[in-house]
């Protein structure tokens, strides 16, 4: 289970403390998006200088500065321009690389912060949630944010810009009619909060379906055989239509109302155009207002108000952004209930004995209304103890609790009543990272990354020479196979391993393990779908690697583990037998002798 915390301030907040460490480019990329708007603001005024250069000629406000003839008037004129233009270029480059490079830099430690916070994640979790869910936060969600940054931050500095810079403007030339441009400025404003509060939950509906569609698509895909050999295509196909179908319908609801927006606005937008250009004009007319201030203001008002309309763009923009993350902060929210023991295990120092002491487990399953203890006991009672260097088998019927042992173990899960000890020390005091470092794993389902052989046996001991990989490869009987590959130890496996098969992949599973060479050895099924062949070779590689270390072998073939030093027989969670097989193999009604008569076809 893991832990979901207290509901945390409003996203934009959450985003701007945890972008303080960009401050200082932040700073700098508002700088470059004013300037870049003041320089852009400069041409209306210069066509109203112009226009005041050509009626008024000497008397024009260029001729108040200096510029006495008309035509050094206008040569004037043209180089302030070609200044100011040269100028709003070099800042709309600037602002475009500070903001685009901010946004990716954002988005790269965000992304990598929230991946490092979600492997610190119980490993119930992962079995609760689809991996394209998760994909869809660490994928998409963080990209929503990027094309925000991108575009619609630089946006909504450069309109407020725009309405201080020309609203003062406006007061200093023309106060008389400078309150009619303002006046469509409190409903432009009033509207796009009523359209922010409408579109924040239909976005939000938007981003959890896309993360229901991808984890639908990333199970499929994972799947691909099974379906296949089911042929099971068209019944997919429906299944990820209903779904893509759903998220078509959650952004054509956010769509239709977000199109809305600039119709809207604009009807507003034009009422304080017409107000100026009417208004203003009569001044004019009237001699109580210069004819290039008028032409600034007309101009000027439509460079104010226009670029409202632009807010239905940025609003969707950011509506996208803070949905997506709501849902990344909603992830680095979540807290492990599983917390890290705070004393070290140095690996010198692990001699490798194991004890299981009064334990009880049982899973916690998650339904509509939560998490749910109300479920039976996969573990009563148990206690076994595993000395140190001894090799000792795990037995009993499917759904008896071998594996969950293992699972305790390596505490990717917690005990619910008693102890898990590692060399007479609670695992949950100790470091986790220290108790799994000293226990190596070649699991049932074996995992290969996409990459080489050499690779994937090197995967946890990152640094280790060729040699030391083929001496390990040696070990587990898989030296032989993997020179016979098209490249050797440089061959591609292929994703999850499917260029290989079941038994190559076991036996690079445990060269990795023997790499590793942890105090603690775990095979897990290790033989369980392999054949004879290669189940012999594992067997003579579990008696070259045991020497020197503790080795739990969980098995279904009793012939993997007869030789181990004790064997532990479970059924339903209780631990019904223990010894060796000699022991064990000639009780008469014993769980242990009953499997074996029945796997060696004795009567």
């Amino acid at each position: 289970m893991n832990v979901q915390s207290p509901k945390q301030p409003y996203p934009l907040k959450r985003l701007a403390a945890y972008t303080r460490q960009y401050q200082r480019r932040v700073t700098l990329a508002i700088i470059c998006s004013v300037l870049n708007k003041l320089f852009d603001l400069a041409p209306p005024v210069l066509i109203g200088v112009a226009v005041d250069v050509v009626v008024s000629q000497q008397n024009s406000f260029m001729a108040r500065l200096g510029f006495t003839a008309v035509q050094s008037q206008l040569v004037a004129l043209g180089a302030i321009t070609l200044v100011i233009w040269a100028l709003e270029s070099l800042f709309e480059y600037l602002f475009a690389v500070l903001w685009r490079n901010l946004a990716q830099d954002i988005q790269h430690d965000l992304r990598l912060t929230t991946y490092d916070h979600v492997q610190t994640l119980d490993m119930a979790y992962f079995e609760e949630r689809s991996t394209g869910g998760l994909m869809a936060v660490l994928n998409d969600d963080i990209n929503q944010l990027e094309r925000f940054l991108d575009v619609g931050a630089n946006d909504i500095i450069q309109l407020i810009t725009t309405v201080v810079a020309i609203g003062g403007a406006f007061l200093a030339l023309a106060p008389s009619v400078a309150w009619m441009t303002i006046l469509p400025m409190p409903f432009v404003i009033w509207g796009t909060l009523k359209f922010q509060q409408r579109l924040a939950p239909r976005y939000t509906a938007v981003r959890e379906q896309v993360g229901l569609l991808n984890g639908f698509l990333g199970n499929n895909l994972s799947g691909i055989a099974t379906v296949k050999s089911y042929t099971a295509e068209t019944y997919e196909v429906g299944r990820i239509g209903h779904e893509s179908d759903t998220y078509r319908q959650k952004n054509e609801a956010a769509i239709k109302l977000s199109s809305a927006f600039v119709p809207l606005i604009r009807m507003v937008i034009v009422v304080g155009f017409a107000a100026i250009m009417v208004f203003g004009g009569l001044l004019v007319t009237q001699g109580r207002l210069n004819v290039g201030v008028y032409s600034v203001l007309v101009f000027m008002t439509q460079r104010l108000l226009w670029p409202l309309t632009r807010l239905g763009q940025t609003l969707d923009l950011y509506q996208r952004a803070m949905a997506s993350t709501n849902r990344v902060f909603d992830l680095l929210d979540t807290r492990p209930s599983i917390q890290d023991g705070l004393e070290s295990l140095p690996l010198a120092d692990v001699r490798g004995e194991v004890t299981f002491a009064q334990v009880n487990f049982h899973y916690k399953w998650r339904d509509y209304e939560g998490y749910t203890d109300n479920r039976p006991h996969v573990l009563h009672e148990l206690s076994l103890h595993i000395p140190a260097g001894e090799t000792a088998a795990i037995v009993g019927p499917t759904g008896s609790g071998k594996t969950t042992l293992i699972k305790l173990l390596l505490r990717f899960y917690d005990v619910v009543e008693g102890q898990v000890c590692l060399d007479g020390r609670d695992i949950r005091t100790l470091n986790m990272h220290d108790v799994r470092r000293a226990i190596g794993l070649v699991s049932q389902d074996v995992f290969l990354f996409h990459g080489t052989v050499r690779e994937n046996i090197a995967y946890g001991t990152f640094d280790a020479s060729l040699d030391e990989i083929v001496a390990a490869a040696k070990v587990a009987e898989a030296h032989d196979f993997i020179m016979a590959l098209p490249n050797g130890y440089d061959t591609i496996v292929g994703e999850r391993g499917q260029k290989l098969s079941g038994g190559q992949r076991q036996r690079i599973s445990i060269a990795r393990a023997v790499l590793k060479d942890p105090p603690v050895l775990i095979l897990d099924e290790a033989t369980s779908s392999v054949d004879n062949e290669t189940e012999a070779a594992i067997q003579r590689s579990m008696e070259r690697i045991s020497v020197g270390r503790t080795m739990i072998v969980i098995a279904h073939r009793l012939s993997t583990v007869r030789n181990a030093d004790r064997i532990f027989v479970l059924e339903n969670g209780v631990l019904r037998e223990q010894g060796t097989h000699e022991e064990l193999a000639y009780q008469e009604a014993g769980i242990y002798a009953g499997l074996w008569r029945v796997q060696t076809g004795m009567r």
